[in-house]
């Protein structure tokens, strides 16, 4: 068995190296790291405890000592705000009436037709304002 663990470490740091190649997050690079070391390893001993003790020491520490620097130089996901938003805090008209919360209808917004959604029912030509987007519908609440 001792004479094959070379080929089962880099075989398995081989295929540590492809599930992280096929993620768009860093999961599993100290795995191929921990591996190598282990593999190495195999060149001074034929102990497969120590061969693992030096896999997970080496996987861990790398963890420890990267995953500070990886989270720092990742980038920040900005949200990008939508032209839609310019709808929020608009007027419009029901132009398709709203019977409940469940039950999406119609308005229009600065000429534009939209799916709403409200907390209470509005019927057609209901003067409304835009409080939020969800989605593709518009929450609207009755103009006071």
């Amino acid at each position: 068995m001792a004479q094959y663990m070379p080929f089962i470490w880099i075989g398995f740091a081989i295929i540590m190296a492809v599930c992280e190649a096929s993620t768009t997050q860093l999961v599993s690079i100290w795995f191929v790291v921990g591996a190598i070391s282990a593999a190495v390893t195999t060149i001074f001993t034929d102990s497969i405890p120590i061969q693992s003790a030096v896999f997970l020491i080496v996987s861990l520490v790398a963890l420890l000592v990267t995953r500070p620097l990886v989270r720092k130089f990742r980038k920040k996901t900005k949200i990008e705000s939508t032209n839609a938003d310019r709808l929020i805090g608009k007027t419009g008209v029901v132009i398709s009436e709203i019977p409940d919360r469940n039950s999406v209808g119609q308005v229009k917004v600065l000429g534009e037709i939209w799916s709403a959604v409200s907390d209470v029912k509005l019927k057609k030509d209901t003067n409304v304002t835009v409080t939020a987007i969800e989605g593709v519908k518009l929450i609207v609440i009755p103009l006071e």
